[in-house]
């Protein structure tokens, strides 16, 4: 199979070297230049990603409340005891649906978001080579690899290729074609406040995410030079570190480590004050990652050290592979996330870019509509495949669901265990829109030009659209 050299260096290049040698190696290979190139634009945007990891149930995250629509789904559920009563649920109506559903019962701050025209759902997406229907699954069709699996689920998200195993993200690969809007900016681009490892998500050819800790850490507290102090013994010695950097840089290895340690040390300069918000977190985890998210942005307003026009971010909330006693899971994990988004939201409001900043969830998986064992106490679900995401902003077209509408003419999936949209018998929904789908509307919002869509998605134009339209 012909292959280009920037999707063998897609597929192998972040295998092979560590990133920075990486970065330096596309440098001496003169493809930097390779890349399109946009002017830099007076605007600020961000992107914030909120990463559901465990496979987030969608089932019991957005429910129809018609009589029909709630009778299957109580059907399939209310003998284990993992389907929720109809009358906990928060009413919510799409305005191209018309008829109502509701929202987990934890997720009041979204529902008012929602009525209040800043969220959206994109129903049924998930990953795809292709578009799919039950008979083309069943007969056997091209499908994501290794579906079900947390870890392939989880990079397909977060790379949105799942024809092929790569290990850079589409978060990355964007800022790889984005770099040249922050006018020359050394700061990077990315920001992981998830703590632990590098996300996919955030790993490019060329970019790499800045990983920070989140709040309640100050952030002129999270990346110090220790070890220096202002006595002339130390001074010497940082002078004398210096040097030694800057020595032997025509190898790319030693020319890359010592860029990583510039570039380190030029943060942490500039991180140099820890903004003050008047919004109140939560102080759970999420609620401090998003915090400490706020405070970057404000930062980023302020102080001409960033003045950045486009940054990322990843947060990550854990918990969610909820085999077992999810009723309680859930709710616990809901209730941390609606009120971490909606002060989140507060935020941008307060900083004055709530039209700029749209943050988004992703999860490795749905989970199946047939429930996974019985009793309050232990009832779960088991591993799905299409689900539902939320998607916040004041440049957000809210209160609507989006997607690519399915058998029964909507973007809701039926729900119905053997039905056509499930993949077997047990509530497996075969996503209609796809992750590549999701992530381009996404980017093209964010200022990937129209030219470098199927550079960052490259299996886009299989499909209907590369707008899902939940965004203005």
């Amino acid at each position: 199979m012909d292959q280009s050299r920037r999707e063998f260096l897609i597929r192998t290049g972040c295998a092979a070297l560590g990133a920075a040698a990486f970065s330096a190696g596309l440098k001496q290979f003169g493809l930097i230049s390779a890349m399109a190139e946009q002017l830099a634009p007076t605007d600020y945007r961000a992107l914030v990603c909120i990463f559901l990891q465990g496979g987030n149930d969608g089932n019991n995250t957005i429910i129809p409340l018609d009589t029909a629509g709630y009778g299957v789904y109580s059907a399939a559920r209310s003998g284990a005891g993992l389907a929720l009563d109809s009358g906990t649920l928060l009413s919510v109506t799409p305005s191209s649906i018309g008829t109502p559903f509701g929202l987990h019962p934890s997720l009041p701050e979204l529902q008012g978001l929602f009525n209040s025209g800043k969220l959206a759902v994109v129903a049924n997406v998930g990953p795809l080579v292709q578009p799919l229907t039950r008979a083309d699954y069943q007969g056997g069709a091209p499908r994501p690899y290794q579906l079900f699996s947390h870890a392939d689920q989880q990079t397909q998200w977060q790379t949105s290729r799942s024809d092929v195993e790569v290990h850079v993200g589409w978060g990355g690969r964007t800022a790889d074609l984005t770099a040249s809007l922050n006018d020359g900016s050394s700061f990077p681009i990315l920001t992981s406040v998830s703590g632990g490892g590098r996300p996919v998500f955030g790993i490019g050819l060329t970019s790499q995410a800045l990983g920070i800790s989140p709040a309640p850490t100050p952030l002129n507290q999270v990346l110090i030079l220790n070890g220096f102090n202002s006595t002339p013994e130390s001074l010497a010695r940082r002078s004398a570190m210096d040097q030694i950097r800057a020595l032997d840089t025509s190898m790319t290895m030693i020319a890359a480590a010592a860029d990583a340690t510039e570039q380190a040390i030029t943060i942490g300069q500039a991180f140099s004050s820890d903004p003050t918000l008047t919004t109140v977190f939560p102080s759970s985890s999420i609620g401090n990652q998003l915090k400490q998210v706020a405070k970057v942005i404000k930062l980023n307003q302020t102080s001409p050290a960033l003045s950045l026009n486009r940054e990322i971010f990843f947060c990550q909330l854990g918990g969610f592979d909820t085999h077992q006693n999810q009723v309680a899971n859930q709710a616990g994990l809901f209730a941390d996330l609606s009120a971490a988004m909606k002060a989140f939201y507060d935020a941008t409001v307060e900083i004055g870019v709530d039209t700029k900043v749209t943050t988004f969830t992703l999860s490795d998986f749905g989970r199946t509509l047939q429930p996974s064992g019985s009793g309050a106490g232990s009832v779960g679900s088991d591993h799905g495949w299409g689900n539902h995401q939320f998607v916040l902003g004041g440049a957000v077209k809210g209160g609507d669901f989006y997607g690519v509408p399915g058998s029964n003419g909507t973007v809701f999936p039926t729900l119905s265990l053997g039905g056509p949209d499930d993949t077997d018998t047990r509530g497996r929904w075969i996503p209609t829109s796809a992750v590549e789908q999701y992530a381009a509307t996404l980017a093209s919002w964010f200022g990937l030009a129209p030219a470098d869509v199927p550079t960052v998605f490259p299996l886009i134009g299989r499909f209907t659209t590369a707008d899902l339209g939940f965004l203005a």
